[in-house]
C-alpha cells in the first residue's frame, strides 16, 4: 500500500509535476504534497486543429493522465477476481467495479483527446497512492481464497478513496466543464463503490 495520499488542497502541485516539470519523478513515490500550489495551475491548455476549444486548464490535464492509469491498472487487478476467489461477495463486488471502470475509460480518454495533451501514460512505473502497480499485480497475481480477497479489497480501498479525493480537487481547481463534471460522476461512482466495498464483507 501507499505511503501517503495525495489530497484536494494538493491536486494543482501535483499538475506542475505532470505538466511543467513532464513527470520526472520517476518510478519512486510521487512527492506531490511537497510542492506548493503553482499559479499555473489555471493556465488554459491549447488544443490542436480540428478538436474543440475548450477551456482546458493544467489541473484538467493532470486529472485526466492521473485517471486514466489508475483506471486501467484497477480493471487489470479486478479481473482476476474470477480466477482467484470462491467468495462470492468479492466476485460481486469486483464485477459491479469492473463494469463502472470499462464505462469511465472511453469519457476520461475523448476528454483528454479534446485537451490536446499527450496520451502517453506520464505515470508509467509510479508507486502513487491509489495507483496499482506492477509489483502489486504480481503478489496479488499470486495469492488466492482468502489472502486474495483481502490483497483485493485493501487495494481497492484505497484507489476508490484516493479517486474520490482528487475528483473533488478537479471540481474545485478545473477549468473544462465536461472534465469537472465527468470529475463530479466519478466521485459518485467511487462513494457508491467505496458504500459497496464497506457492506461486502471481507
Amino acid at each position: 500500500m501507499k505511503a501517503a495520499t495525495i489530497g484536494v488542497p494538493v491536486l494543482a502541485a501535483l499538475t506542475v509535476l505532470l505538466v511543467a516539470r513532464c513527470v520526472a519523478a520517476g518510478p519512486a513515490l510521487h512527492p506531490a504534497a511537497a510542492h506548493p500550489p503553482p499559479p499555473a495551475a489555471r493556465e488554459t491548455v491549447s488544443t490542436p486543429a480540428g478538436t474543440t476549444p475548450g477551456t482546458f486548464n493544467a489541473t484538467d490535464v493532470a486529472w485526466l493522465q492521473l485517471m486514466i492509469p489508475m483506471t486501467e491498472q484497477m480493471l487489470r487487478l479486478l479481473e482476476l477476481a474470477p480466477e482467484q476467489t470462491s467468495n462470492p461477495r468479492v466476485t460481486r463486488l469486483a464485477a459491479r467495479c469492473v463494469a463502472g471502470h470499462r464505462a469511465e475509460l472511453p469519457r476520461l480518454r475523448a476528454l483528454l483527446g479534446r485537451s490536446g495533451a499527450p496520451g502517453t501514460n506520464v505515470h508509467e512505473g509510479h508507486d502513487m497512492p491509489g495507483m496499482v502497480t506492477a509489483e502489486d499485480l504480481r503478489v496479488v497475481g499470486r495469492a488466492t481464497g482468502a489472502a486474495f480477497d483481502r490483497l483485493l479489497v485493501d487495494n481497492l480501498r484505497e484507489h476508490l478513496e484516493q479517486g474520490i479525493l482528487v475528483s473533488r480537487g478537479e471540481q474545485d481547481a478545473g477549468a473544462e466543464q465536461a472534465v469537472r463534471e465527468l470529475a463530479a460522476t466519478i466521485e459518485r461512482t467511487r462513494t457508491a463503490q467505496l458504500a459497496l466495498l464497506d457492506g461486502s464483507g471481507r
